[in-house]
């Protein structure tokens, strides 16, 4: 008795804690899809708190469907939340919401229909290895896109958020496949739900410490100048010797044609820590991801040759490839997030206005 009411206690405090993120999110981001996302992820959740149990029987309640269906879906809501988190450019397509109702479809068939059939292993396998297989590509996210970003606190928080709920969601699919087809006991899911509990918690804690503006932007970044013309009043002599520095290795070297070059190595090269640049590029320049910062840079390159008339019969993809882009895909999305038109409308403009 003591365990099922210590069980249901932490599965009402995860679901209320859930509940309250959401509306927060919704509330006070509503505009924002990273944090509609997180919406999503959160309310997701609750479902998975208020029906998870250790071991699945080839017996479920057909009210109990619906809601482990949508906690397995809710894995691919994870990761697009994680995408979102890392990419301030990210936007939902159709074939997102189709992988969702692809992995939760199959999940509600698995309790409803092969399960019941006596394919218990196989359901469970087979929809905890897709949930190890998405919580692979939100970690493989993180560690990609996680040296770019340039705002200190939301990397560290961004950070937290996604290892925890991988971690958790990880070693719950894995235990799943273990003990497929077995009903483990109410201790088991007593020591989950207080694990759940506790990292419910401390991703509430750790978004509550940093500003709602950091973690999610109110719009796309855009192009910042290049390098501000009046020094800041605020501005020590160092950072402004740094920038100037910096923007030298820009114009004159144009170290952003580098391929895959990294803020390390960026830093390197002016001989100061790496903590030191992103702080300036961020602080001073205005940028939240390097990867903008050096585009913004490849854009400018690119924008002059195509407005150069001596330039008119060199194709788009050599111009890209030069200024830097790796292929003529993300230049044509860089440039258009820039300018508000392609390369070829532009270069069009420039010539008629000739």
């Amino acid at each position: 008795m003591l365990l099922a009411n210590l069980e249901l206690a932490f599965r009402a405090a995860s679901v209320a804690l859930l509940l309250v993120l959401a509306a927060s999110l919704l509330s006070d981001f509503r505009s924002v899809l990273t944090a509609r996302l997180g919406a999503a992820f959160a309310l997701g959740s609750a479902a998975h708190a208020a029906s998870y149990s250790v071991g699945v029987t080839s017996v479920i309640p057909l009210w109990h469907a619906p809601l482990i269906a949508l906690s397995t879906g809710n894995i691919v809501v994870f990761w697009m939340f994680t995408r979102a988190l890392f990419e301030d450019e990210f936007r939902l397509r159709g074939w997102h919401g189709l992988v969702w109702a692809l992995v939760t479809s199959f999940s509600f068939a698995g309790c409803v229909w092969i399960a019941p059939a006596g394919h218990v292993r196989f359901s469970v396998t087979a929809v905890n290895l897709i949930v190890l297989g998405f919580i692979g590509l939100a970690i493989g996210q993180t560690i990609a896109s996680w040296p770019a970003d340039l705002v200190e606190r939301r990397r560290r928080v961004r950070v937290f958020i996604v290892c925890a709920a991988a971690l958790y969601g990880g070693l719950n699919a894995a235990l799943q496949i273990v003990v497929a087809g077995h009903r483990v006991g109410d201790v088991a899911d007593s020591i989950n739900t207080a694990v759940l509990a506790c990292v419910v918690a401390g991703i509430a804690w750790a978004m509550m410490r940093v500003d709602g503006a950091d973690l999610f932007p109110v719009a796309v970044e855009t192009a910042p100048a290049i390098a501000p013309s009046q020094p800041l009043a605020s501005e020590d002599a160092a950072d402004q010797k740094l920038i100037e520095a910096l923007m030298r290795l820009m114009a004159d070297e144009r170290v952003y044609r580098q391929e895959n070059i990294t803020i390390g190595a960026l830093a390197g090269r002016l001989k100061i820590p790496e903590y030191r640049l992103r702080r300036l590029i961020n602080q001073r320049l205005g940028y939240r991801n390097f990867n903008v910062f050096l585009n913004n840079h490849r854009i400018e390159e690119a924008k002059a040759a195509l407005a150069d008339p001596a330039q008119a019969e060199v194709p788009v993809i050599t111009i890209a490839m030069d200024a830097g882009f790796q292929s003529l895909g993300p230049f044509n999305r860089a440039f258009k997030a820039v300018t508000g038109v392609t390369p070829t409308e532009y270069r069009r403009l420039k010539v008629n206005m000739v």
